[in-house]
C-alpha cells in the first residue's frame, strides 16, 4: 500500500521553512536566504520513498502585506493551503512563541480538510530546556495537532521521523509524480531563482524585495559545449542599480560568478552567463509589472 499527496510548511518569515523542503527533498529546489520573504512562489519539491511520495509545496513566510506584491504572496499562500493534505507548522526552537505564530496556528482553522503537524525547527541552535519549552507552547497553540516534532534541517536530526509522520498522514495512492523529478519549475524559473539567490548574498535589507529576474534566453553555443545564459536582474531604483553592480562592476562579477557555480550542475555543462541590470520604477506596486514579472 503506498501514500502520496501534498504537505506544506508554514509560519513566520524565516522559521526555516525552505531549509526544510530542501533537507527533506535532498535537493536545493526551494531558494534559502537568511533574509525574510525570499521565496516568492509555490515551489515543490518531491520526496520518493518505497512506500509512497510526498510533494512538498513551498510557500512565502506569512505576513502583514504593505505592497501588492505583498498581498499577491498572501493570496498564493492561501490557495496552496486550500489545496494541501498535511500543513506543517514551523517554530524556531531559539525563540518564544509569540502573537505572530499565534496569529498563523489559529487562521488554520480556515482549512479543516489539512492535517496539522507542529514543527519545533533550529533544535540544533537551541537548549534541551528551550527545546522542551517550545514544544509545549508549540502543543498549546491548537487541539487538532496530529504530531508536534522537533527537528533541526541543518543536522538532519528527526528528518526521518517527520517523513515518516507525513507520510503516515497522507492519503492511500498511487504517486503523482514519476520517481525521477524533483520539482516541476522549469529550468528558466530555477535559474532566475539561482540568480536572484546570488544577487542577494550580501546586500543591505533594502534591496531584497526590489529584485526581480527574468530569464531571457538559454541556447547551446554553436560549436561549443557552453550554453549561453541571458538574464535580467531587475530593480526598483537607480540607486539599487548602483548596489548590485558595485564598484567598476565588482559585485556584478561576484554575482555571476556565484550563479554560474550554481547554474552549471542544473544544465550539466559549462554556462556562459550574461546579467544587465535593469530599473523598473516601483515594480511591486503595479499590477502590470507584476505581470510581466511572474507575479
Amino acid at each position: 500500500m503506498t501514500r502520496s499527496g501534498f504537505v506544506t510548511f508554514v509560519g513566520r518569515p524565516n522559521v526555516g521553512k525552505s531549509t526544510l523542503t530542501n533537507a527533506l527533498v535532498g535537493e536545493k529546489v526551494a531558494i534559502t536566504s537568511d533574509k525574510p520573504q525570499t521565496t516568492r512562489r509555490a515551489i515543490r519539491g518531491i520526496l520518493n520513498r518505497p512506500d509512497g511520495q510526498l510533494v512538498v509545496v513551498d510557500t512565502p513566510g506569512i505576513h502583514k502585506p504593505r505592497t501588492l506584491l505583498g498581498e499577491r504572496l498572501n493570496h498564493l499562500v492561501e490557495q496552496v493551503l486550500g489545496d494541501v493534505d498535511v500543513i506543517g507548522f514551523c517554530v524556531p526552537a531559539t525563540e518564544k512563541v509569540g502573537p505572530g505564530d499565534r496569529r498563523i496556528a489559529a487562521s488554520l482553522d480556515g482549512y479543516p480538510r489539512a492535517k496539522k503537524v507542529a514543527i519545533v525547527t533550529k533544535t540544533d541552535a537551541a537548549t534541551r530546556d528551550e527545546i522542551t519549552e517550545r514544544l509545549i507552547e508549540a502543543d498549546s497553540l491548537r487541539e487538532d495537532w496530529d504530531a508536534v516534532i522537533p527537528l533541526s534541517a541543518l543536522t538532519r536530526d528527526q528528518l526521518d521521523v517527520l517523513a515518516d509522520e507525513l507520510l503516515s498522514l497522507m492519503p492511500e495512492g498511487p504517486a503523482l509524480y514519476p520517481d525521477d523529478v524533483v520539482t516541476d519549475e522549469s529550468t528558466a524559473d530555477r535559474i532566475a531563482e539561482i540568480i536572484r539567490e546570488a544577487a542577494l548574498e550580501g546586500v543591505r535589507d533594502e534591496l531584497p524585495h526590489s529584485i526581480a529576474v527574468t530569464v531571457d534566453e538559454i541556447a547551446p553555443r554553436e560549436g561549443s559545449d557552453l550554453t549561453d545564459v541571458y538574464a535580467d536582474i531587475v530593480v526598483e531604483r537607480d540607486s539599487q542599480k548602483a548596489i548590485i553592480i558595485g564598484r567598476k562592476g565588482s559585485r556584478l562579477r561576484d554575482v555571476g560568478a556565484t550563479a554560474r557555480a550554481g547554474i552549471e550542475p542544473l544544465i550539466g555543462g559549462r554556462v556562459f552567463l550574461s546579467l544587465h541590470v535593469r530599473v523598473a520604477k516601483d515594480w511591486q506596486r503595479d499590477p502590470k509589472q507584476l505581470g510581466r514579472l511572474g507575479f
